[in-house]
């Protein structure tokens, strides 16, 4: 294969590596900045990917099953927000206790109603002519529908994050809880909304690695996406545009490792599994050593109240 030929199918397949890692990362963002530490996103990521896949087997309508797998992930996501919100469980626990459940849950269902390998039929590839005739990267803009639709959704994510007032009163209650009750509003609600609505999100990046990048599902198919979102988060300190650069980086990376492989290039199975968390890693030592060195070790960009339970009677 020519060095051309990689190129080109190396760009034209990063987009849809990237989907996940973004659309998980916005969720996660869009939670953690009402101040609810969320690290279940590999769980949710699974409820997804199997929701997605047992709709489309179901109903043959692609779209239809994206908006069943982000209902499903929200669905169970409530667990989550009653543990954390009403509870007051510990929510680093209470997140890995999601992932553990939904694991478990995923594969036992996946087995039960015989969808494991059962390969589906979903949306097509759609050229934006003449973009898509322009040598080397005209595979960028051959793309599926949800690949052309992740930079809207994100724009519409800023946007209410930073100029609706619902937003502002979301972060308010991530940033202040004590400051945002004692203006009238509710930490409690707006706390489990977001909770819901970053869920969504989550379960769309599942449902769109089985549904539209796979099209079928095996159990514990995400393989540690949702663990690297919950980094890239941390990379891009909360904002969603840099998790969006984060993740195409992400994507490239990992788009990087089959074209490799087809152009003969040797590299041991457990070296290529590793590659992506070791990265995650790096990128981590990275971030921490740059906070220390830049900033004294302030939390620029974390939510003053990320990982806080809240209740109204604690209020000072």
């Amino acid at each position: 294969m020519s060095a051309f030929a990689i190129a080109t199918n190396w760009l034209g397949n990063a987009p849809d590596f990237a989907v996940p890692y973004a659309l998980a990362a916005l969720g996660l963002i869009l939670t953690e900045r009402s101040g609810v530490l969320s690290l279940g996103a590999e769980g949710l990521m699974l409820v997804g990917a199997l929701a997605g896949i047992g709709a489309q087997i179901a109903f043959g309508h692609p779209a239809l099953s994206l908006v069943i797998a982000m209902l499903a992930a929200s669905a169970v996501s409530i667990l989550f927000a009653v543990m954390t919100i009403l509870l007051r469980v510990n929510q680093v626990i209470a997140g890995l206790a999601l992932v553990f459940f939904c694991q478990g849950l995923t594969s036992l269902a996946g087995t039960l109603f015989g969808w494991t390998n059962v390969a589906v039929t979903s949306f097509s590839a759609l050229p934006l002519w003449p973009l898509s005739e322009l040598p080397l990267v005209g595979r960028l803009f051959t793309q599926n529908i949800v690949v052309y639709l992740t930079l809207p959704i994100f724009i519409a994510v800023v946007w209410y994050l930073t100029r609706t007032s619902a937003g502002l009163r979301m972060r308010a209650v991530g940033e202040n809880p004590q400051a945002a009750d004692a203006a009238g509003i509710s930490v409690g609600a707006w706390r489990f909304a977001a909770v819901l609505a970053g869920a969504a999100l989550v379960g769309l990046a599942g449902a769109y690695i089985s549904v539209v990048s796979t099209k079928l599902w095996i159990a514990g198919m995400t393989g540690g996406r949702g663990w690297i979102a919950v980094g890239l988060v941390i990379f891009a300190r909360w904002s969603p545009w840099k998790a969006l650069a984060g993740a195409v980086l992400f994507g490239c990376i990992e788009a990087l490792i089959p074209q490799l492989a087809a152009a003969g290039v040797q590299l041991p199975q457990y070296f290529v599994s590793m590659t992506p968390y070791a990265i995650t890693l790096a990128v981590m030592i990275w971030v921490a050593v740059a906070r220390k060195s830049d900033t004294g070790g302030t939390n620029d960009g974390e939510p003053g109240a990320l990982g806080e339970p809240y209740l109204r009677e604690e209020r000072r």
